[in-house]
C-alpha cells in the first residue's frame, strides 16, 4: 500500500504522516528531505525556490521509488507538495490499484481566521526555519488552487475547515477519513 499526502504548503502533510507512523508503523518520505537531499549534494542547480522546476525533477524519482515499493510489496506514505495532479497517468493499473492519494485542503475561513497559528504550528515535526515567505495571500491562492484540481481530477480531499483535525484510518488495507463510510 502506497499512500500519497499532497496539499498546499503549511497545510500539515508531514504531521500527518508523522501520526500515521506512529499509529501504523508505516515508514514515510518525506519529500523536502529528498530535495534537500539532492539540492545540497549538488546534485542539482534548482533551490528551494523553484517549485515549479521541482515538480518535474523530483517527480520522476518519486515515482520509480513508489513503483519498486509496490514491486517489493512495501507500504509507505509519500508526502509533499511536489505530487503533480494526473499522478496516476504514470502508472499502469497493477501499481495504481496499490496507490491511494488524498490532498490536504484548508477553506479560505480557516486560514483567515488561523493563520497565524498556522505559522505557530509550521515546525512541529520539522524545522522549516524562516518561513516569513509563506503570507495569507499564498496559503489562500494555493488552496484554492489544490481544492479546484482536486475537484476537477476527481481526487479525494480532507478540508480543513472549524479546527485542524486531520486524520485517516486504516481499514481493510485502505485509508479513508473517520466518520465518512
Amino acid at each position: 500500500m502506497i499512500l500519497l499526502i499532497a496539499g498546499a504548503s503549511h497545510s500539515g502533510k508531514t504531521l500527518l504522516a508523522q501520526k500515521l507512523l506512529e499509529k501504523y508503523k508505516m515508514p514515510y518520505l518525506s519529500i523536502d528531505h529528498l530535495k534537500m537531499g539532492l539540492i545540497r549534494s549538488g546534485q542539482t542547480k534548482l533551490t528551494p525556490e523553484d517549485d515549479e522546476l521541482l515538480t518535474g525533477y523530483l517527480w520522476p524519482i518519486i515515482r520509480e521509488m513508489i513503483k519498486t515499493a509496490v514491486e517489493n510489496g512495501q507500504n509507505l506514505i509519500v508526502e509533499g507538495v511536489y505530487i503533480p495532479f494526473g499522478w496516476e497517468r504514470d502508472f499502469e493499473e497493477k501499481y495504481r490499484k496499490e496507490i491511494q492519494y488524498f490532498c490536504l485542503v484548508m477553506t479560505e475561513e480557516y486560514i483567515r481566521k488561523n493563520f497565524s497559528r498556522v505559522h505557530e504550528y509550521a515546525s512541529v515535526i520539522e524545522n522549516r526555519g524562516d518561513d516569513s515567505w509563506y503570507t495569507m495571500e499564498e496559503s489562500l491562492l494555493e488552496n484554492q488552487r489544490n481544492l479546484h484540481q482536486c475537484r476537477e481530477y476527481g481526487y479525494p480531499y480532507l478540508l480543513i475547515q472549524d479546527t485542524y483535525t486531520v486524520d485517516l484510518v486504516l481499514e481493510n488495507g485502505c485509508f479513508r477519513v473517520p466518520g465518512q463510510i
